[in-house]
């Protein structure tokens, strides 16, 4: 009686996540419809082995290691030959293109599909999810120390990618450059090694 009622408490518990799951599936892969696939197989994978989960309060990592087993199979099937870590996905017809009322989002999107899968698993479950390393080091099955550097790494890209003064620092840079080159060649003029002429 009492394992049929945590069973069935857990059943509950799984299917009240769906939202999460979906929210870190589809901040991997950038498309609801194979986000919604991804989620649903993680799902029946965590009904179907409920019975292995000891202890509720393990609930969110134990179906995070699902959904990302279930990530990594549909990546595997998809691109057998190339190395999951390393895959961008950045796909023209994305949802940032159909949100262009909020440009922020948008903008954030993009530059994280724009990131490593390796760097946006980890950037998606620290910062959007809120896990702590340890957790997200079961989770991928990879060493803390791998979390911390691929985080980092994604924090600095992102920071890189959003920030408002890029092009600005840019052709600023671009600018101080050309200086430089008018002043080499000025100086290089009055020492007698180049002779500039004025155009009339």
């Amino acid at each position: 009686m009492l394992f049929r009622l945590f069973s069935s408490t857990i059943e509950r518990d799984i299917k009240a996540k769906r939202e999460r799951l979906f929210r870190v599936a589809y901040s991997w892969c950038n498309d609801p419809a194979i986000a919604d696939d991804i989620v649903n197989e993680a799902l029946y994978r965590a009904l179907k082995t409920k019975a292995k989960l000891r202890d509720k309060s393990c609930l969110d990592g134990w179906l995070y290691k699902i959904l990302s087993n279930c990530w990594y199979d549909f990546l595997r099937q998809k691109r057998p030959l190339e190395n999951i870590d390393n895959i961008v996905l950045l796909d023209e017809n994305s949802p940032e293109q159909l949100l262009q009322q909020n440009e922020l989002i948008a903008q954030v999107r993009q530059s994280v599909a724009l990131l490593p899968n390796g760097q946006r698993q980890v950037l998606t479950l620290v910062d959007l999810e809120g896990l702590a390393y340890q957790e997200v080091s079961q989770i991928l099955d990879i060493p803390i120390g791998t979390v911390m550097s691929r985080l980092n790494r994604a924090r600095k890209m992102l920071k890189q990618q959003l920030s408002p003064d890029r092009e600005e620092k840019d052709f600023g840079n671009t600018e101080l450059e050309e200086n430089a080159q008018v002043k080499e060649k000025a100086m290089a003029s009055q020492q007698g090694v180049v002779t500039l002429r004025r155009v009339k």
